[in-house]
């Protein structure tokens, strides 16, 4: 079987909807994965166009220090033709057709470096950032390096996404995470959470209402690199902006998205072309929005 095709008929549906998420540890070829690591660096230099936040590094500097002060860069494919095709990659949009059904639509991309020392995130929902109206917001969380418990790899509390609660955030001082927000008032314990640890190459796919966090690269002298994109059915509005004058509320819909598979209900309304990609502030680089 090719690198980076799953066999169909793999994904365990059950398991999804028990635990919120499941784990595929080579779906991507280590091809693959050199290609985007070294396109990970192509972006991190400013050569693939414009990255708001980005600190421009000159031809002489070291590949590893151009990498080493970003942390996350928010929308890469709205620069990178290798990132808006890691959205439409086969394996993952197998498992996408899957847990969300036949129209699949993505609205985010996030590419993290996270260096030795650099934050993690604290507990949250991704459904908190990106609302949906029908609970299909899904993410594939993409492994570029071996992402270990030592590096900062994923935590899950396994089944959080059950409820359906969207639970609240609060403004958090904690240095080991970044300039996020923190999810609180759940009823489950750090105690219950376990490590997500995979592979280069590996992917996890799971629930927007999961509750997940990430804790600091610990490592000496290396990097942890991943790509989180977000996903969600494209029979669903996407309500990821403000009402605009005269418009309803209930036909909210940003359509700043890529069809991944299927058919777009509302391709009527047209695409825009709202985000812009940018870096994620840390607290070495200051938290003010």
């Amino acid at each position: 079987m090719p690198a980076g095709h799953l066999a169909t008929g793999v994904v365990d549906l059950n398991a999804y909807q028990r635990d919120g998420f499941l784990v595929y540890p080579d779906l991507l070829g280590l091809d693959e994965v050199e290609a985007l690591r070294r396109e990970t660096l192509r972006l991190s230099r400013g050569e693939r166009g414009p990255v708001d936040g980005l600190a421009q590094a000159g031809p002489g500097v070291a590949d590893e220090e151009v990498l080493r002060p970003v942390l996350c860069i928010h929308f890469p494919h709205k620069v990178s033709e290798a990132m808006h095709n890691l959205l439409l990659h086969p394996g993952v949009v197998e498992v996408l057709t899957t847990v969300i059904g036949p129209d699949v639509k993505a609205m985010q991309s996030m590419l993290f470096v996270k260096a030795e020392g650099k934050p993690g995130q604290a507990w949250h929902q991704d459904e908190y950032f990106i609302p949906t109206r029908d609970r299909s917001l899904t993410a594939a969380w993409i492994a570029l390096d071996d992402a270990t418990t030592e590096n900062g790899c994923l935590w899950v509390l396994p089944g959080s996404h059950r409820r359906g609660v969207i639970y609240p955030e609060r403004e958090i001082d904690d240095a080991r995470f970044d300039c996020t927000t923190e999810a609180y008032h759940f009823p489950y314990s750090d105690d219950e959470a376990v490590p997500v640890e995979l592979p280069a190459g590996g992917v996890i796919i799971f629930n927007g209402y999961l509750l997940h966090r990430s804790l600091p690269n610990r490592a000496p002298r290396s990097l942890r690199r991943a790509v989180a994109n977000h996903y969600m059915s494209a029979q669903s509005l996407l309500p990821w902006r403000e009402p605009r004058d005269g418009e309803h509320m209930a036909m909210v819909d940003d359509r700043d998205i890529v069809m991944v598979a299927g058919e777009d209900p509302y391709a009527y309304r047209g695409f825009e072309d709202r985000h812009r990609a940018y870096v994620r502030p840390d607290r070495e680089g200051g938290c003010d929005r």
